[in-house]
């Protein structure tokens, strides 16, 4: 499923002035890492926010949400966000605050270790 590249380059626009950004393709899309930390996605036509437990209920009460849900447990940093409610500009920043705010005391991911090539 190819992802949504209208919500790609607005997130990137949105990051543009960030010093520490990555692109990376993950999960169906494209992810954005801030400071070597996975901080908001774009997975086919939704964004894929990292907000962390703090706001997590408050974010799925909001319309066109919905849990990640990760080996069928509800994952409590992230939210999918449909983009059918990404219509204006407020829209849109109230994600990418919330993404960035968690960001600072997120967690980055384990380094995978390379496998060795077999002789």
């Amino acid at each position: 499923m190819a992802y949504s590249e209208r919500l790609t380059n607005i997130i990137r626009e949105a990051l543009a002035d960030l010093p520490d950004i990555e692109e990376k393709k993950m999960f169906r899309g494209v992810c954005f890492m801030v400071n070597g930390k996975m901080c908001i996605c774009v997975s086919g036509d939704e964004l894929m926010c990292r907000v962390g437990p703090d706001i997590y209920e408050e974010a799925l009460e909001r319309n066109g949400t919905r849990a990640m849900i990760h080996n069928g447990k509800a994952m409590r940093d992230y939210v999918y966000v449909s983009e059918d409610e990404l219509r204006t500009t407020a829209d849109f920043d109230y994600w990418i605050n919330h993404s960035l705010a968690f960001n600072k005391f997120a967690k980055a991911s384990k380094p995978k270790a390379k496998k060795s090539p077999k002789n």
